[in-house]
């Protein structure tokens, strides 16, 4: 994985800060505080970590946290790491301000196959209405006068128009999107996990069905370009930090030098050293083996 990485880039934006914030309509949304700073930075760089913490928010409701737990998590991963970029995630493309209308592939959370751009946009910016005008093909959008928000327009212009949008203040995205999300990568992990590990146990039937449930894990492929940098670089284009996190994850998930185990002390999700490794830390493994020899001890009273 280190490998596979260590020649590529992409960029992505996060703010200092989140707050979460409730519509008109009663929905809870995730969205940059009024006096959050933007960073742009590179999601590759820390590949190992995102793709662990998105993990264990996803696994966070199963282990019976509350929704303020939950909230708090992904408040945290969004700081660390920007929100997922929905926007662009779910449509047919990432480009949509090109087109007419806004097309979307069967998802979880719309079920319209196609959308106005207008009532598209509102679904991601429901307390501050972007400034478009909106004629057939064409699309005229007018940064706010912020300073901040016109250099960071301007810093990723090569993105498209969808793209740029979602890296403003004003764009939010839902809760229970975020949520789901990451539960369907922690989802996909654990169901490979019992698929291996309890194979000879599982019937032809369930096999069958969570091989189909894995082939509906996936996402649009980014693009790609090679930069001629300090060395040949490989150049990621992500339109969603969520494509990211599949791209990531579907690597990662497929590596049998380094894969990712879940300890057999504490169940944390971590990445192998080695492919025997079972334990993420020295600690968990002196603390497993404290816990049997004193049950065993326990037995042989």
């Amino acid at each position: 994985m280190k490998a596979l990485f260590e020649r590529t880039s992409s960029s992505w934006v996060k703010y200092s800060e989140y707050e979460w914030k409730t519509a008109a309509d009663g929905t809870l949304y995730l969205t940059p505080t009024a006096t959050a700073q933007p960073s742009v930075y590179d999601p590759l760089s820390e590949y190992g970590q995102l793709v662990l913490d998105a993990i264990s928010i996803g696994r966070m409701e199963a282990d019976k946290k509350t929704d303020t737990e939950i909230q708090d998590a992904i408040r945290i991963f969004a700081e660390k790491y920007g929100l997922l970029g929905l926007m662009t995630a779910l449509p047919t493309t990432p480009s949509f301000m090109d087109y007419e209308a806004v097309y979307l592939p069967k998802n979880h959370f719309i079920r319209e196959e196609t959308m106005s751009t207008e009532s598209y946009l509102k679904l991601f910016f429901p307390f501050d209405k972007p400034d478009l005008v909106k004629r057939g093909v064409e699309s005229v959008w007018s940064v706010s006068s912020d300073r901040t928000m016109v250099a960071l327009a301007m810093t990723m212009s090569d993105k498209p128009i969808a793209v740029n949008m979602s890296f403003q203040r004003e764009y939010a995205e839902r809760y229970e999107w975020i949520k789901r999300q990451l539960q369907d990568i922690t989802f996909t992990y654990l169901t490979s996990v019992i698929f291996y590990e309890d194979y000879d146990m599982l019937s032809p039937e369930q096999r069958l069905l969570m091989q189909q449930g894995m082939e509906a894990f996936g996402g649009n492929a980014p693009t790609y370009r090679i930069a001629l940098l300090d060395k040949p670089t490989i150049v990621w284009d992500f339109h969603s930090l969520m494509l990211g996190i599949q791209m990531m994850f579907s690597f990662m998930l497929t590596d049998t030098d380094n894969p990712i185990r879940l300890c057999k002390h504490c169940s944390k999700a971590f990445i192998a050293s080695r492919p025997s490794a079972v334990f993420c830390s020295p600690q968990c493994k002196n603390r497993f083996n404290v816990y049997k020899s004193r049950k065993k001890d326990k037995n042989n009273e």
